[in-house]
């Protein structure tokens, strides 16, 4: 249960990234919802990966300058916890249902109608991806726009699947072990940063894993389950018509997965960013790569980055943008195809 310390916590985190905390009490359970922002402006929701929150998820790309004088000026930010991920979490008692990824995207809607939002941008990591691409192909008039960080779209592999039920069987008889960490860790970030035997993990490796010793592993266990047991979702998204934005990092376990869900998306609305050096987790391990794509995919929306934010050394400024990327197409945005290696 959290005690008196994790709700400071909550607190102090919350307001590094200039957030208010609620908890909105939905059909499916309460989930904790982190408001950042002037609530008149248009609203962009967050969904963050496995047994992680937006503290972490997220924070590498609000701390880069640049994405956050981009974000902030154009957005108030609603950054939507699964359920039982928020810090100083109680343990979701044993009688408690569990839910599907479906029943996580339904839950969304309510969140949506809690804070009196019409139609939102989203922006997902990998399971959080997934969710909010089920909940944008559910509910097509509620959703503007998706930017998605190295998604899931098809079901389970069967190494993915049996991997994802190593971890619930380890959380669920043993807690968050160091296996499990490990497991997580590798999901998350690149070879370059988890370092090895002469290259110490990087200050964010090391960040995650005093993160994941905070977690509440029944939360967690119950999380993964949602997302092992999801359908595949490539049929129905050439149906999609709002404009998705989708990086993917170099050396994520999901590169196959993101160029498989841009080959499904209807080509005058998709479009694909792969970030060289990165894992899956490119919010937080390569942040400023997001910047320039983000920026020319917000002007098809009328949304731009103030101009006062720019710094003649920025990586915004007019002359340090590729000339590609100064001939948008449908989206505003032109992106050099994505190298793929073929095994000859």
């Amino acid at each position: 249960m959290g005690d008196s310390s994790g709700s400071v916590s909550i607190d102090m985190e919350a307001m590094s990234l200039g957030g208010q905390e609620h908890l909105v009490e939905t059909t499916y359970g309460p989930v904790c919802v982190a408001v950042c922002g002037d609530p008149d402006k248009p609203a962009l929701i967050t969904y963050p990966d496995v047994a992680l929150n937006y503290m972490f998820s997220f924070q590498g790309l609000l701390f880069c300058p640049e994405a956050s004088s981009l974000l902030l000026h154009n957005f108030c930010i609603y950054h939507i916890s699964p359920i039982g991920h928020e810090l100083g979490a109680p343990v979701i008692g044993v009688d408690a249902p569990l839910l599907s990824a479906d029943d996580l995207a339904d839950q969304i809607v309510e969140v949506l109608n809690y804070f009196g939002l019409g139609a939102v941008m989203c922006m997902g990591v990998t399971a959080g991806a997934y969710i909010l691409t089920l909940f944008a192909m559910k509910y097509r008039q509620r959703v503007l726009g998706l930017i998605l960080v190295s998604p899931l779209c098809q079901a389970p592999s069967w190494s993915e699947w049996l991997c994802n039920k190593v971890m619930s069987n380890l959380l669920y008889y043993y807690g968050m072990c160091g296996v499990v960490k490990e497991l997580l860790l590798k999901r998350y970030f690149s070879k370059e940063v988890r370092g090895n035997a002469q290259v110490p993990e990087s200050d964010i490796v090391q960040e995650c894993r005093r993160l994941l010793c905070e977690r509440q592993s029944t939360n967690v266990w119950r999380f993964l389950e949602a997302i092992n047991g999801r359908v595949d979702l490539s049929e129905g998204l050439r149906k999609l018509q709002c404009r998705t934005l989708i990086f993917i990092g170099e050396n994520s376990a999901y590169h196959s997965e993101a160029v498989h869900m841009t080959t499904k998306l209807d080509r005058r609305y998709g479009a694909l960013v792969e970030v060289q050096g990165s894992g899956s987790l490119v919010t937080e391990e390569q942040p400023q790569a997001m910047v320039i794509p983000m920026e020319y995919f917000l002007m098809g929306y009328g949304l731009y980055r103030p101009a006062q934010s720019v710094s003649p050394r920025s990586p915004l400024s007019p002359t340090r943008i590729s000339p590609e990327l100064l001939s948008p197409e449908n989206m505003g945005l032109k992106l050099k195809p994505i190298k793929t290696r073929l095994a000859l």
